[in-house]
Formats: structure tokens, C-alpha cells, sequence
């Protein structure tokens, strides 16, 4: 039995997993059914029967550790965004699927799947068995997903040396001269907290005095106006912005001199926006303020200003109480500080056998594009099963058109995927799983 990626794909798409709530039995319980016709058997395992996890072993012939394939079927809300097409809809439009999750990450879950039964259907056997873990809730969290899986049932996970789950969005374009494939083998951390100012309020027609809790707000803003806490060049940055410096664009010599000074952060103003914001995101713990509290009225200048910020930390460098105590030098010592997220820290990348394997097969695909390491700014699953002492990376292999740069539609209005993007996955899912030793 065979499945074709694009069909497999609008079908879960029509599966409407909006999370919250999630609701993901349905279209996790049409994958199960597809796992059973080919005479795979599959567990289903669930802190919460409406929103379960499916694990699918694929038998291999014992001359590798088991491999983990994981990928999520929740999505995030479409309220309020403005879509050329309903998202639920599975639309294809002149070689494109368009949806909701067409790339974060139904796509990708199609691309695993269709592979997995491509290879059943001929009887070839993979060096190691492949573990498909389809899991629930990674858009909110993962507590009734991946950390649920973890937590209580971190026994079918054993033996699995590495594990190839989403890419986190994680891209590069240097002006679309050059097709580059991200190969993410770090993440950042998450560290969101509220910190709350407080100070003398007053009349609103008075200019605020410099205790107040408008100009502490100010001066925090300002602080954090670069989008960060100063600038560290990780192990992983340093060798991406070596390999993208030695590709053919005409971003070379900027590339060069970040790598060699990184504190020289003007050189990016001669580098494409959109890569410039990435490279700034991956060179600092980034800090932005996204919700700002304060006052009841116009004419009332309030006594108190709470202000949450989300950090990502770059990995292995900083704990949230690092963090905290950074974030108070900035804002002095009057200011409350809630922790209200801290990520799982992840173990430095390994650049190993596996590793040369995705880039082998990245290659043979597409010999005139370009693997590269990358680090994410997001979190994936990957967090949490690396916590197994599984080596994670992020590996969602898409061929774009050129200029066209599809991950940036990851949780925007009018999302969708090539059908060529679809199918050169696929085939690389096929060769990872028919090469994997």
C-alpha cells in the first residue's frame, strides 16, 4: 500500500486540530487506519482520550539503533487572520495545497508517512527499526504530547540514537540566489516572564516623574531596543556563518567578517532584512516585550506597569535565574520578576555519522543546493526528547521554487505548500530511511 503526499496532506489538513483545543482523536485515529491497512500495528497513548498520541514501530533488521520519526498534527488558530481561502479547506491551486498546517507540519507528517508505506509496500527492511511517534499539542506546550510521552512512557523510546522531527522554521535566503536546506541541530530556549514596575502615579496632565512606572517602562524598552542581551557566538552559529559564507552569493564578505567579529552587528545592515533579523535572533539571548498592562483611565498616570517578555536563550550559555539576574540590572531592584516559562536546555549538536547522512541525502536530491546547519530561535519536540539522550535535529527537507521562501507562512494567514515541495520531502524521507545505518 502507497499513499500519495499531496492527497495524504489536504486530508489532514480537512481535519480541523486548532489548538486549543486540539481535538487531534480524528485525524491521528484516519493515520492509525492507514498504519493498520498496511499491517503495521500502532499504540495509542493519551493523557487526554480527545487529544491522543500515536507510536507506529516499522521493523527493521536489527543492524542499527531504532530511528524516531516524530511530527505533530495540532495547528495553531487562524481567528482574526484574513485568508484568501477557507484554512480547512485543502485547496490545490495551481501546485499548491493550501491550509492550515501545510507546513507546520501536516506536510511534513504526509512526507514521513508516504515514505514509511513506500518502503512496507516494497518489503525493504531499514537497518534499524523506525519509530513514527504522531503526537498531539506541540503548538501549546506539549503537555499532553511529547512531554506526556516522555514523562510516562519513555520505554518505547528505547535504544533510539537519533531522532528527525521539525525544522523550526529555521532558513536561510541571501537573496534567493542560492537554495540552501536548513539542517537544525540546536534550539533556543524559552524563558518567558512578567516583570512588574511599580512607582508614583499621579495626574495624567503632569509630566511623570523619573521614579514612576511610564518612565521605568521606558528606560526597559530602551535597554532591550537591540532585541537582546549582547552578543555570543555559539559553536553552531559560528560553523553555520562559516559554511554560508562559503556559498556563492554575494553575501560572502559581510558573512566572513560577522563570523571573525560578531560584536559587529552593523555589518548585517548590508545583508538581506530577513536574514539579518534571523542572524541577530541566533547571535544573543533575543528579548522582546509582547504584552504591556498599565492603567484605568487617560488622565490617571499609573502606579503600576507589569510588562511580559519573551526571551529565547541561546543553548548551554544561560538558566532562567541567569537571565533574571541580567534582566534586573536593567530594570533595578524595586521591579518584580515572575518566571512564567522556562524550555528544557538541549545538549550541544552533534555532528556525527547521522548527521553527514541528512546532508548526503540533501545533496543527492538536489545537487545544486546547499545543506547547512542551522540553530532555530523556536521550540520543538526536539526539546524534549533529547532529554531521552536522543541526538535531535530538525530535518524537514522542501524544495522551493526560487525566491520563495514558504516557511515564512508558519502561523500566518494563507498558508500552503508546493506539491514539488511535497514530493522532493518524500523522496528524501525514502532515501534517509533506505541508506540509515
Amino acid at each position: 500500500m502507497t499513499v500519495d503526499p499531496i492527497e495524504l496532506t489536504r486530508q489532514l489538513i480537512r481535519f480541523d486540530t486548532t489548538n486549543p483545543p486540539g481535538a487531534e482523536a480524528a485525524c491521528v485515529d484516519y493515520i492509525a487506519k492507514l498504519l493498520a491497512d498496511a499491517g503495521l500495528e500502532t499504540r495509542i497513548l493519551a493523557l487526554d482520550p480527545a487529544r491522543p498520541n500515536l507510536i507506529a514501530r516499522f521493523p527493521g533488521r536489527g543492524a542499527a539503533p531504532p530511528l524516531l520519526l516524530h511530527g505533530h498534527v495540532d495547528v495553531v488558530p487562524t481567528a482574526g487572520q484574513h485568508w484568501s481561502r477557507p484554512p480547512f479547506a485543502a485547496d490545490l491551486v495551481e501546485g499548491e495545497v493550501w491550509g492550515r498546517g501545510s507546513v507546520d507540519m501536516k506536510g511534513g507528517v504526509a512526507m514521513m508517512l508516504s515514505a514509511l508505506l513506500r518502503i512496507r509496500a516494497e518489503g525493504l527492511e531499514p537497518a534499524g527499526d523506525v519509530l513514527l511517534a504522531v503526537v498531539c499539542d506541540e503548538e501549546a506546550g506539549s503537555r499532553a504530547g511529547a512531554e506526556y510521552l516522555v514523562g510516562h512512557h519513555r520505554e518505547v523510546f528505547d535504544g533510539v540514537a537519533c531522532a528527525v522531527g521539525e525544522d523550526g522554521g529555521a532558513s536561510a535566503d541571501l537573496g534567493g540566489q542560492v537554495r540552501f536546506h536548513p539542517i537544525v541541530v540546536a534550539e533556543k530556549r524559552a524563558c518567558w516572564v512578567r516583570v512588574t514596575l511599580h512607582g508614583p502615579g499621579g495626574h495624567g496632565s503632569r509630566v511623570a516623574p523619573p521614579a514612576s512606572p511610564v518612565w521605568q517602562l521606558h528606560q526597559l524598552l530602551t535597554a532591550i531596543e537591540g532585541g537582546g542581551l549582547g552578543v555570543i557566538l555559539t559553536s553552531t552559529v559560528r560553523r553555520m556563518l562559516t559554511e554560508l559564507a562559503s556559498a556563492p552569493t554575494p553575501y560572502a564578505e559581510p558573512l566572513s567578517r560577522l563570523r571573525d567579529n560578531p560584536a559587529d552587528l552593523a555589518v548585517l545592515a548590508d545583508l538581506p532584512e530577513r536574514d539579518a533579523l534571523y542572524l541577530r535572533s541566533v547571535l544573543q539571548h533575543s528579548v522582546n516585550a509582547t504584552v504591556i498592562r498599565a492603567g484605568t483611565s487617560t488622565n490617571i498616570l499609573p502606579s503600576e506597569v507589569a510588562v511580559e517578555l519573551d526571551a529565547r536563550l541561546l543553548p548551554g550559555l544561560m538558566d532562567s535565574a541567569g537571565f533574571i539576574a541580567e534582566l534586573r540590572s536593567l530594570t533595578g531592584p524595586s521591579a518584580d520578576i515572575e518566571l512564567l516559562v522556562e524550555g528544557e536546555p538541549l545538549p550541544e549538536p552533534e555532528f556525527g555519522p547521522f548527521y553527514d547522512l541528512l546532508t548526503s541525502v540533501l545533496r543527492r536530491a538536489d545537487p545544486d543546493g546547499i545543506p547547512v546547519p542551522m540553530l532555530t530561535t523556536a521550540s520543538t519536540d526536539a526539546r524534549l526528547f533529547a532529554k531521552l539522550g536522543i541526538a535531535c535535529y530538525g530535518w524537514l527537507p522542501m524544495k522551493f521554487p526560487a525566491g520563495l521562501n514558504y516557511r515564512d507562512l508558519l502561523h500566518a494567514a494563507d498558508e500552503r505548500i508546493p506539491v514539488q515541495a511535497l514530493e522532493f520531502g518524500t523522496r528524501c524521507f525514502y532515501d534517509l530511511l533506505r541508506r540509515y545505518e
